[in-house]
């Protein structure tokens, strides 16, 4: 497959506008009579272009950073930046266009629609909001994504990683200022999501794509640039890592099949 290039991302954009953190992130859930103190006091930036994975035991808060860092979720206090925006204090209406515009989602369940082929499930959104999408941008994506011959296709005539890499083309149709992947390999078998994982990277890498992805699975974690451990609401390590996992380079050169 062809290497990704987002001709559109030029280094024109601001790095400082293009800022993504959380300051000082407080968390609190009711469950009965108690409260769970899900994020205690988060204060994390997310560079621009870098791949960054969160890890973490169950119930240690790093899906609720995920959401709030989204705009999914609304911190109990403190502050979210997301590409440049504040979100704190935004009315529901706006926050609803501050995601569409700046967030991309890739799930562990890809969550396509059954009844829409593979194309209609990729410019989807840009067609509930009424806006034109990058024709060209598409047509690169979906051929350096390996998935080129698979438009007319709805999901379950897919493999699980063609899916996957469907999902990730309309996440990246719409130039989000982040791409939030929530467990994305948790449903693929290992060589499908060695290749997911791979796009994550070069999307980082190729086209200067801020990615945030949760995970448990250190494999997984081992493709990003940095790694966030949380515990109990709290970052307890943050590392960096150059080491390259010895996967398959997907995005290398015409011709890679896709699974």
């Amino acid at each position: 497959m062809a290497t990704i290039i987002w001709a559109a991302r030029t280094g024109v954009e601001e790095t400082a506008g293009r800022r993504t953190a959380a300051v000082d992130l407080v968390k609190v859930y009711r469950q009965g009579g108690t409260q769970v103190r899900a994020l205690d006091g988060v204060s994390v930036d997310f560079a621009p272009g870098r791949f960054t994975a969160i890890t973490g035991p169950s119930g240690s808060g790093k899906s609720t950073l995920m959401h709030c860092l989204a705009g999914l979720d609304s911190p109990t206090s403190g502050r979210v930046v997301l590409g440049g925006t504040e979100l704190t204090g935004l009315s529901d209406r706006r926050l609803t266009r501050v995601r569409r515009e700046k967030v991309g989602f890739v799930f562990q369940s890809f969550n396509l629609l059954p009844q829409l082929t593979a194309l209609e499930n990729i410019v989807l959104p840009a067609t509930m909001a009424g806006r034109p999408y990058d024709r060209f941008l598409l047509d690169h994506l979906v051929g350096a994504l390996g998935i080129g011959d698979r438009m007319s296709h709805r999901p379950a005539e897919l493999s699980g990683g063609q899916q996957q890499r469907v999902a990730v083309a309309r996440a990246l149709l719409a130039r989000p200022s982040v791409l939030f992947a929530d467990e994305p390999t948790g449903n693929l078998d290992s060589r499908s999501g060695a290749e997911v994982l791979d796009i994550l990277r070069r999307a980082a890498n190729d086209l200067g794509q801020t990615v945030v992805m949760v995970t448990h699975d250190p494999h997984a974690a081992a493709y990003a640039d940095r790694v966030l451990t949380l515990t109990d609401g709290r970052i307890i390590n943050d590392v960096a890592t150059t080491a390259e996992p010895n996967a398959p380079r997907m995005l290398r050169a015409v011709g890679g099949s896709a699974r």
